[in-house]
């Protein structure tokens, strides 16, 4: 059950891809309870919009998750003939690329409104923006595990299928 160099350090990097892709996210679903259910909106707001505190997730966040939808496909390519591997990894890339849809779907037009904020009264529709915003990166950070998971499940089964090779 050797494996090639090539693809072993293939799998490697598409496994670091993915959980630097997973890890913000992940990071969101544990700050969402104290945001959601103890912080002002002001304190919420004032985070959240302002003083660019989620300015590197999207830096560096966005390539990587862009990386983590394409790595995972290159990997199904190289383990096409290893049916059970190619079927986990492309599950991973779908799993992916279905979190940036999720993103773009929930997120995204939240984001469009938060744009719109600016220092003063807390806007009107603030709950239901904070919601969503909010919810929309839990959607996001649970898709994502999914998709790790079945990278993880790619890259155990590589070779099981035909163990003499």
């Amino acid at each position: 059950m050797e494996m090639r160099v090539s693809l072993f350090l293939w799998a490697v990097l598409t496994a670091t891809i993915a959980a630097l892709s997973l890890g913000p996210s992940f990071a969101h679903v544990l700050e969402s309870l104290p945001r959601l259910s103890q912080w002002s909106p002001e304190l919420w707001r004032e985070t959240t919009v302002f003083n660019s505190q989620f300015w590197l997730f999207a830096a560096i966040g966005a390539p990587l998750d862009l990386c983590a939808i394409a790595f995972p496909a290159i990997l199904a390519l190289m383990l096409y003939d290893d049916r059970l591997a190619f079927r986990f990894a492309v599950a991973a890339a779908v799993l992916y690329a279905l979190s940036l849809a999720a993103w773009f779907v929930l997120v995204a037009p939240a984001n469009s409104v938060l744009a719109t904020w600016t220092a003063g009264p807390v806007a009107g529709n603030f709950d239901s923006i904070r919601l969503r915003w909010e919810s929309g990166h839990m959607v996001v950070a649970a898709m994502k595990l999914m998709g790790f998971v079945a990278l993880i499940c790619s890259l155990l089964s590589i070779g099981r299928a035909h163990p003499n090779r």
